[in-house]
């Protein structure tokens, strides 16, 4: 194996979720990759991934083609609708022609490598793919600062100042399935293991009302509405919104 590439060349740091079943390789790739200036979150499946809501947003996916449960090419297909603007990369040890056009055309990869990978050439191509995606303009109409915690339309006065509790449920909701998550699961997000902090629904109801009219105040004429409710579930974002550093 050649030499754990200079950190210092890497540079900037990308955050990279791995969906690999093999324990083995998962942890082999995880090391690599975080000896190599990624943020690596690892798991061993689609609806692991699913069930987990990072508060920072993925720049890169690595998705293992054969999964149990959901297969890697379907969970590339919904990370794509979901999220446009990431990069995605399948892994495999299928050879076959038909997979990897598969993986291009219907799962929407940008990469596709065969297995065994080497982990040299698995960093260089997030690497590259990375820093293209960070280079590339927001096609969404709104996008979220992290940087300003701030919501930014297209129109000239269109900011909305975002709380942390605010920008972290726009965010849960850009990257949930579908753009929705269960009002518990929300409650859960911001309740807090290390006290006895909790949030009740009537909270995130409070929460969501206070967003959505500090939304509708930027709003010019009948644009969606950022938030919807879901009768017997919880919450949808009706608005693609693309998140910048």
């Amino acid at each position: 194996m050649m030499p754990v590439i200079n950190p210092s060349d890497l540079l900037p740091k990308f955050n990279v979720v791995l969906v690999e079943d093999d324990h083995f390789l998962r942890d082999e790739i995880t090391s690599y990759l975080s000896a190599n200036n990624f943020s690596v979150h690892a798991v061993a499946s689609a609806q692991s991934l699913t069930d987990w809501v990072t508060p920072e947003p993925i720049d890169l996916y690595v998705i293992d083609l054969n999964l149990p449960g959901e297969g890697g090419l379907s969970l590339s297909k919904r990370i794509r609708a979901n999220s446009p603007a990431v990069g995605i990369v399948i892994i495999t040890a299928k050879l076959g022609l038909s997979d990897k056009l598969a993986s291009y055309s219907h799962g929407g990869a940008d990469f596709y490598l065969n297995k065994p990978i080497s982990p040299d050439e698995l960093v260089l191509v997030l690497q590259n793919l990375g820093r293209r995606i960070r280079n590339t303009s927001a096609k969404s109409d709104w996008t979220l600062s992290l940087q300003d915690r701030t919501l930014i339309g297209p129109g000239d006065k269109q900011s909305v100042h975002l709380t942390n509790r605010e920008k972290i449920l726009i965010m849960a909701l850009i990257q949930a399935k579908d753009f929705s998550l269960e009002s518990g699961y929300l409650c859960d997000l911001f309740t807090s293991s290390d006290s006895d902090d909790y949030m009740s629904k009537h909270a995130l109801e409070e929460l969501i009302a206070r967003l959505k009219r500090k939304f509708k105040s930027v709003q010019v004429g009948e644009e969606k509405p950022l938030i919807k409710s879901v009768w017997g579930f919880g919450y949808q974002l009706c608005l693609n919104i693309q998140i910048i550093h």
